[in-house]
């Protein structure tokens, strides 16, 4: 176990070492920082090396095999409504438990304040779009429909839909589609779908497995634009708040504390849900023995300090670093250094996201190893690094959301024709679990600090929209990838049979 941990947090150093050293050189060079603020950093950068690697370790043990055990059941119950029902319970229980949901719900007061469930009226709605949709995911892997076919239908949908909600709503509906999934959410909807493909005996049960995070991210999108429209929501109100400076070692230490104290609260809220489904689970079925059933609780603590441990460096430690340098960069050459910068954060930030090395290692296992971990993360950080190039120049331009996201989304449709069906399902996966807590708490701060300072009227609709970025740009840059795999598993094919042929000729004569 303990060699286990030591190398998950070797791995997840790798991992946030570029971000912190980004900062470092963009704090010398051209955004110093507060001492204060500076300090906070360090301090995260540490908490996240610790964090990832207890969280990433944590869901292997426990996260992972309970999905698996609950899709193969379900699926071999042979039940539909059985399946159907599960499905649903479980994509709003994982949902609610989703940390990055909480943080885009306080954004958004206009509907908070529009009704008595507060914030939670967003969470609900959410929730309940993930859990229809997951069930949707879930009978297309035993239905065996096409997964492009149904992608195609429900953003075009989407789109249909967006034209009667208001356009300050647009960015937050599709944000809400990529923060959804997210490092609670992502290892227990996957294992989900690679059980319920294990009791399929055909060759194409593996690449159905994939594709059930790609349906869940579609529900929210849907879902808040549906509540755009029933609350017929017209502007946004984003409560900006003003970096808070600490003083002195002490105020540091209460900063972190409280912080622990906070996540440790919402990471328990989150965790009890899916411990108690996993119960009642192993007192209905008697799944597992004894041995494995310790190993899971371990397991669940290994997530719980993980989790708890990543998000507050995160959000106490990037987040003000994240405005700070937000705000710095808008005001240098008229902001248009955002560009290169958010670009070169965006190619490094997504490989210190705990739900991509969840998607990296479950693709490499699926796949047997055709497909690399290491070809995954290159294609998953040239993707985001385009797309938070994109998103700064929203900022700076002030483009309507639309004419990204519709050509986009066009784009990596249309490449589902051309793609093998295991890398339309890896592609738009990948796409919910680029957009996770590193997103949420550093590259859109980022973006809300520098669109405060060039025009601060604009933060709900221009800043906001770059998790949405995020959660694009993988589509079609897994996809390109998987058109590349098959040409070169063709060109071998070809190469092998035609080798064949001439030992086959040589033979002869």
């Amino acid at each position: 176990m303990t060699k286990a941990l030591k190398d998950k947090i070797i791995e997840s150093l790798t991992s946030i070492l570029p971000i912190a050293l980004i900062v470092v050189v963009l704090s010398v060079a051209f955004t110093p920082l507060q001492a204060d603020t500076f300090a906070l950093f360090i301090i995260g950068v540490l908490l996240l090396i610790v964090g990832m690697g207890c969280f990433t370790l944590g869901a292997d043990m426990s996260m992972f095999v309970i999905g698996e055990k609950i899709g193969s059941a379900m699926t071999r119950s042979r039940k539909i409504w059985l399946i159907a029902l599960l499905s649903f319970i479980i994509g709003i229980i994982v949902t609610v438990a989703e940390p990055d949901l909480q943080i885009l719900a306080e954004q958004v007061k206009t509907v908070s304040d529009k009704t008595p469930l507060g914030n939670y009226l967003l969470i609900l709605t959410v929730a309940v779009g993930v859990g229809i949709f997951l069930l949707i995911a879930m009978l297309r892997i035993v239905f065996r429909i096409r997964l492009s076919i149904l992608l195609m239908i429900f953003y075009v949908g989407a789109f249909i839909l967006a034209i009667f909600v208001p356009k300050g709503f647009w960015a937050v509906s599709f944000d809400a589609g990529g923060v959804t999934t997210g490092p609670m959410t992502v290892p227990f909807i996957m294992s989900l779908g690679v059980g319920v493909a294990s009791i399929r005996s055909d060759k194409k049960g593996q690449s159905d497995s994939f594709g059930l995070v790609a349906l869940s991210s579609v529900g929210p999108i849907i879902a808040v634009l549906t509540l755009g429209i029933i609350f017929n929501i017209n502007e946004i109100d984003y409560p900006y708040d003003m970096i808070e400076h600490v003083q002195d070692t002490r105020d540091v230490f209460f900063k972190y504390l409280y912080g622990f104290g906070d996540y440790a609260l919402e990471v328990l809220i989150a965790i009890t849900p899916i411990l108690a489904f996993f119960l009642v689970f192993q007192l209905s079925t008697r799944a597992f023995h004894k041995r494995q059933i310790a190993k899971i609780f371990i397991g669940f603590a290994y997530t719980f300090v993980g989790l708890v441990v990543f998000l507050t460096g995160a959000n106490v430690g990037f987040m003000p670093v994240g405005k700070e340098i937000g705000e710095s960069l808008a005001g240098l050459w008229g902001g248009w250094l955002l560009i290169p910068v958010g670009m070169v954060v965006g190619y490094f930030v997504v490989a210190a996201e705990p739900a991509v090395h969840v998607l990296n290692k479950q693709v490499e296992r699926t796949s047997a190893g055709a497909i690399s971990s290491k070809s995954m993360k290159y294609g998953l950080c040239i993707g985001v690094c385009l797309a938070i190039g994109l998103a700064m120049t929203r900022i700076l331009t002030g483009i309507n959301i639309m004419w990204i996201l519709i050509p986009g989304y066009t784009l990596a449709l249309v490449l589902t024709f051309f793609t093998p069906p295991m890398f339309t399902g890896i592609a738009f996966d990948s796409g919910g679990v680029a957009s996770g807590a590193m997103v949420s708490s550093f590259v859109l701060p980022m973006a809300i600090g520098a669109c405060h300072m060039l025009n601060p009227e604009a933060v709900m609709t221009q800043a906001f929209g770059c998790v949405a970025f995020v959660a694009l740009a993988p589509l079609i840059s897994i996809q390109i990838l998987g058109i590349s795999y098959k040409r070169k598993t063709a060109r071998i094919k070809r190469t092998f049979l035609e080798v064949e042929d001439k030992i086959l000729e040589y033979e002869v004569d």
